[in-house]
Order: structure tokens, then sequence, then C-alpha cells
């Protein structure tokens, strides 16, 4: 008996290369084996391993000489371990042909979700090794995506956003007017594809023109040792007209959609991944005025349901706030009283409740308390003349007659 190779030694998960998972879930799949002939097997085991690592380099000058700083910073979030096969110091023939060892593991509550930055990056993976004598070991690996939730139906995340920022514009040592941001929005939390409705007013005071813009901007940041290592891309943008000088530009709701990108990473001690509006205006001969108001992108969208008496009270408050909330128009004058007694008198013929046939109550069964139908009666109708006139013998006499 000839003992041979491998033929093919794979690893597949049961979700698929498409599928995400999540916290305290179960990750499972098995592990794909074909012998060309008879296999001598040792062991055969599964690892599931995941963690965020971070590592930038700086250099600087010391005199004459260049000095390069290595900074990294590493964390584990998942560590799991099972035999397919155990080891017990003798090898197991395997017989050729094709063979399945299915695998489970549990995941942890919390994890970190799955990213690659520049300097730094959160990965998860799990790898099989299969041990046999005389042989180096044969591995499979399998990369997977844990995405965490981040449910923006938080009282934080629902409330609304503001600032305001002011700044004179100067050029060569004078002063050329004060341009004034002002802007607002909705809320914080978010989730890709929706739409931002940016509400801003800009103010310009000086004698030239200046350029509005929107912008939602990603901030990378790395951490090891103490330092801090950052990352700034845009992920959408847009330019509103330009505002002339002594002129006021209002945007009532400027959407702004936000792209199919990462949710924010708050809960990692080696890197975070925020999130922010930026509204700007570029100042001809000055830096630019900058505004910035945080942003959260989560996982789990607005609940049209859970928090509709909480969002759509912020938001009417926040449409009123800015003057771009419409009043209701005037009530419905209530019905008249006459209408109303009319219907009850009707309604009141029909009594849901049976009348008692007869007025005696016996006390030996369950007592029951009667009490006379009362019903409303309209209104007599107004008249400048008393229906009911006192007596003659009583009325004041008028001293003059």
């Amino acid at each position: 008996m000839r003992l041979g190779g491998v033929r093919s030694f794979a690893l597949e998960l049961a979700r698929g290369p498409g599928g995400a998972y999540r916290g305290g879930e179960r990750l499972s799949g098995r592990v794909l084996l074909e012998a060309a002939a008879p296999l001598r097997v040792r062991a055969l085991e599964v690892a599931a391993r995941g963690g965020a690592a971070t590592h930038w380099l700086e250099g600087r000058s010391v005199g004459v000489n260049a000095v390069s700083c290595d900074f990294a910073a590493a964390e584990t979030y998942l560590r799991r371990r099972q035999l397919l096969l155990r080891d017990t110091g003798e090898t197991t023939t395997l017989p050729p042909g094709r063979h399945e060892f299915p695998f489970s593991f549990q995941l942890p509550p919390t994890l970190v979700t799955s990213f690659e930055g520049k300097h730094g990056s959160v990965r998860y993976c799990i790898k099989a090794t299969l041990h046999r004598p005389w042989v180096p070991a044969r591995r499979a690996r399998k990369v997977f995506t844990v995405i965490e939730p981040v449910d923006i139906n938080t009282p934080a995340l629902l409330a609304p956003q503001a600032g305001a920022r002011e700044k004179v514009a100067r050029s060569w040592y004078s002063n050329r007017g004060l341009v004034s941001l002002s802007a607002k929005i909705d809320r914080k939390g978010y989730t890709p594809g929706e739409v931002i409705p940016v509400f801003a007013e800009i103010d310009n005071g000086s004698t030239r023109a200046v350029l509005p813009r929107a912008a939602v901007v990603q901030t990378q940041t790395f951490m090891a040792r103490g330092a801090r290592k950052q990352k700034r891309a845009v992920v959408a943008s847009f330019s509103g007209e330009p505002v002339g000088p002594g002129r006021r530009a209002l945007w009532q709701g400027r959407a702004l959609r936000i792209p199919p990108v990462g949710p924010s990473i708050l809960h990692c001690r080696v890197l975070h991944v925020d999130y922010s509006l930026k509204v700007c205006v570029d100042i001809p001969g000055t830096s630019k005025l900058l505004l910035e108001l945080p942003l959260v992108i989560g996982t789990i969208p607005l609940h049209p349901f859970g928090s509709r008496s909480s969002s759509v009270g912020s938001h009417t408050s926040f449409l009123l706030d800015w003057g771009l909330g419409a009043l209701p128009e005037q009530p419905e004058a209530p019905p008249e009283y006459s209408e109303v007694v009319a219907d009850e008198v009707a309604a009141g013929d029909r009594s849901p409740l049976p009348l008692p046939q007869a007025p005696d109550v016996s006390l030996e069964g369950p007592f029951l308390a009667y009490i006379r139908e009362f019903r409303y009666r309209p209104p007599p109708l107004y008249s400048e003349e008393d229906p009911n006139p006192p007596p003659r013998a009583t009325r004041p006499r008028c001293m003059t007659c």
C-alpha cells in the first residue's frame, strides 16, 4: 500500500464569501480534504483569530543623523481553537477520496467591525492545519467579515447638531468685514444611503464674494505608544452658490447623500473611525471659515415607529428654531351644541343595558345598582323677551309714573 499525498485541502464557511458576522453568533463551516491515496494523518485542527493592529514609522533628525521611530500596537478580540482529529500519539489512516470535517465556534458577544486602513486594520480569519508525520503541515485560510451593530435609534444619536462661527476677513493688515456661518442638521446618526438635509446661513459682510461648501469627512485615527496618526478623506461633498459682498445665503435642507462607507468604530483602543459634517466658507485673501458637526455612521437605520415621537418632536422644534416650519392652518370650528346633543339624544334611545322589568330587587342574588338614565336636552333659544315674565304686582314701578 503506497501512501499518497493530498490532492486538495480547503476550508468553507456556511455563509459563503459575502456573508458577515456579528458578536454572539456561531461561526460554522467545514474542512474539505481529498486524498489521492490512503493518507496518514496525525491531527487536524481549526483556529479562529481576530484583532486590531496599527503600525507606522516616523522619521526625525538627531544632529546630522536621521532616526526612524517605529510605532506599533495590537489588540486581540477572538481566539478559538477546535481539534477535528485529535493527536493521540498514533496516526490515523484516511481512505482515498473526499472527506468533510464540520466545525463550529461561538463568537464573543462584542467584536469590532472589520476595517482596512493605511496604518492599521481590524481583521478576522479562520485557519485549518493538517499535521502528517514526516511531512510539512498543510494549511488553508479563510478571511471573514465582522460588522458591529450601531443602532442610531438612541436619544444621543437622534439629537440635532448645530453650531455657529464667524471670522473677520483681512487683507494686508486691514479688515474687510465680518463673515458669519451657522449650520444645523436634524440628528447625529445616519446610515449609508441616507440623505443629510443641511440647513445653513451664510452672512457675507466682507467686500468680496465667498464660496460655501459642505462635505462628509472620514477621520481614521491610529494609536500606539501614546502617539497618534490621523488620515482624513472626503467621502461626499457639494458646493453652494457664491455669496456676494453684503449678501446673505440660506440653505433650506440642501441634500447630501452618504455613500456606502463603513460604520463608525468608536470602541477600539488602537484605532478609531469617526465621521463629521464640515461646512466651510472660502474667503479670498484669508483662511477659510470652518464649522464641524459630529456624525455617527450606523448599521441599523432609523426605525419608522420606534422613535417616531422623539424624532418628530426634535425635527419640529428644529424647523421652528430656524423659521422653516410652517404654522398649521386655523383649526376647524367645533360643531354646534344642538348637533352634538341631538346625536347624543338619538344614541340615548338605544341604551346598551336592558332596563329591569320589575322595580323590586331581590337581595338574595347579586346586587345590581340601577341609576335612572339622564338625558341632555338642548338649551332654549335665545330671545330678547323674557319667556317667563314676573307677575305685574311684583314688577318694579317707575317713580315718575
